[in-house]
C-alpha cells in the first residue's frame, strides 16, 4: 500500500467517523425509531422475538441473515431487504420489524459486511449481486421482493438486470449515486447535510458496523459505489420497480430518482414527506406502508394507491 493511498484511506475513514457520530451534537431531537433496536436484539438473544440469527454457507463464506420467525400465511409476500456500504443490516431492523407482521422478512449481511465472513477480496457491485443470488439458492428462496438502501439499490438493480427470474420486485430507497455528484467530495457534503436527520441512537450502530467492515473494505466498497452506474442497468430491470424518496433526502435528489424511476420499465416513485435518506431506520411505519401497499398492488395487478401525505404516481 502507497503513503499516499495509506493517508487518504485514514483522512477518510476519520471522516466516515466524524459523519457517523456528528448526530450528537444535533439541537434538534429526531423520532427514534419503535420499538427501538437495542430491544429487539435483547429479545433475540434470548431466542424470542419476531427474528432469530441465522448463518449459512455460501461459496465458501458464511452469511449471517436475520429471518422473520413470526406466523404469516403460507402465500405471504418473502421480502429481502439489502443495506448500504459499510453497514450491515442492523440498521434495517426497525423496517424489518414493521414488514414481519404480514411478509417472510430476510434481512442477510453482505459478505464482507457485519457479522457474515470478511473475504480478502472487497467484492464490486456485480459480485455481491453475485453472492446474494447464491445465499438466496442456499437457503431455497427462489423469486422475491428486495428492498434496499442506498448502496442496496446498486446490488438491487445489478441482480435484477441479470437474474430477472429470481425477482418479484425491487424498492430502491435512496438509490446512489447521482452521475454529477460521484466524488468523495460531494458524497462527504451530502452525507452531512443528511445526519441531522438521523436519530441519536443510529451514531453507534453505523460506528460498529464500520469498526467490523474495516478500512480497506470501506474505502473499496464505496469506490465501487461511485464507479457503478445503476442507469445504464435500469432499462434492462423486468420486474417492477418502486424507487422511495424522502422528500428531504439530500443524497438521492429528486430529479434522479424521477430518472431512474422514469428508466425501469415497470417504475413508480414515491415521495415521503418530512424525512430524508435513512428511511429504512428513521421511517420505518411510512417505508413499510408504502411497500406493502406497492406489493398489495403489483400481486392483484390493480391501481395505484394513495396514502395520507405520502404521494405515489408513474413517471414517464
Amino acid at each position: 500500500m502507497s503513503r499516499r493511498y495509506f493517508l487518504s484511506t485514514v483522512g477518510l475513514t476519520l471522516a466516515g467517523a466524524s459523519l457517523a457520530r456528528c448526530s450528537f451534537v444535533s439541537n434538534e431531537t429526531i423520532p427514534e425509531p419503535q420499538p427501538p433496536v437495542a430491544d429487539v436484539e435483547k429479545l433475540m438473544a434470548r431466542g424470542i422475538g419476531a427474528f432469530r440469527h441465522t448463518w449459512t454457507h455460501v461459496q465458501g463464506l458464511k452469511i449471517h441473515s436475520l429471518v422473520s420467525s413470526a406466523s404469516v400465511s403460507l402465500d405471504a409476500p418473502v421480502i429481502v431487504l439489502v443495506h448500504g456500504s459499510g453497514l450491515s443490516g442492523r440498521y434495517m431492523i426497525p423496517t424489518a420489524h414493521q414488514l414481519a407482521t404480514d411478509c417472510r422478512v430476510y434481512v442477510p449481511d453482505l459478505p464482507g459486511f457485519g457479522d457474515s465472513d470478511k473475504p480478502a477480496k472487497v467484492f464490486d457491485v456485480p459480485e455481491l449481486a453475485d453472492c446474494l443470488v447464491a445465499w438466496m439458492l442456499a437457503i431455497e428462496l427462489d423469486r422475491v421482493a428486495l428492498l434496499g438502501n442506498s448502496f442496496g439499490c446498486q446490488v438491487i438493480a445489478d441482480l435484477a438486470a441479470r437474474y430477472p427470474e429470481r425477482v418479484e420486485a425491487a424498492l430502491l430507497q435512496g438509490p446512489t449515486t447521482p452521475p454529477e455528484e460521484r466524488s468523495w467530495f460531494w458524497q462527504f457534503i451530502r452525507w452531512r447535510q443528511n445526519q441531522p436527520y438521523n436519530p441519536r441512537s443510529l451514531g453507534p450502530i453505523t460506528y460498529e458496523d464500520y469498526k467490523k467492515c474495516g478500512l480497506r473494505r470501506m474505502y473499496g466498497s464505496f469506490q465501487s459505489q461511485l464507479t457503478d452506474r445503476i442507469e445504464d442497468k435500469a432499462t434492462r430491470i423486468q420486474a417492477p420497480v418502486l424507487v422511495v424518496r424522502g422528500a428531504n433526502d439530500p443524497i438521492a435528489n429528486q430529479r434522479w430518482c424521477e430518472e431512474i424511476a422514469g428508466l425501469c420499465p415497470r417504475g413508480k416513485l414515491v415521495l415521503i414527506p418530512e424525512v430524508a435518506h435513512t428511511l429504512c431506520y428513521t421511517a420505518p411505519v411510512q417505508l413499510a406502508a408504502v411497500s406493502r401497499s406497492f406489493l398489495k398492488e403489483i400481486g392483484a395487478g390493480a391501481k395505484a394507491v394513495r396514502y395520507s401525505g405520502i404521494m405515489m404516481g408513474k413517471i414517464k
